[in-house]
């Protein structure tokens, strides 16, 4: 029997999370150099919460949504998400 450790699967679902954000911007972006339907920006923003380094990994590389100010929120996310990551790797405070 194999035993899974519950944070390796948090870990890979935060992977995928954030490749998902980095392709989003990928695809908006695309899509409005084409003039086609676009993603939401509410989605983009969404997606950048839980996965903020694929969010401005895909800002800078695709040169998207850099000039919106609502999207400077994506690095507030960012800070926020290293926030966690720190507090969790660190252990218990107390």
């Amino acid at each position: 029997m194999v035993l899974v450790d519950p944070w390796h699967v948090l870990m890979a679902i935060y992977v995928i999370l954030n490749i998902a954000a980095f392709a989003m911007y990928g695809i908006d972006k695309n899509r409005a150099v084409r003039v086609e339907r676009r993603i939401s920006e509410s989605s983009l923003l969404s997606v950048s919460l839980v996965g903020a380094f694929g969010a401005a990994a895909g800002m800078r590389v695709f040169r998207h949504k850099t000039r919106k100010p609502l999207f400077k929120l994506v690095y507030l996310f960012l800070a926020l998400n290293i926030a966690v990551i720190v507090l969790i790797s660190t252990g218990p405070i107390i």
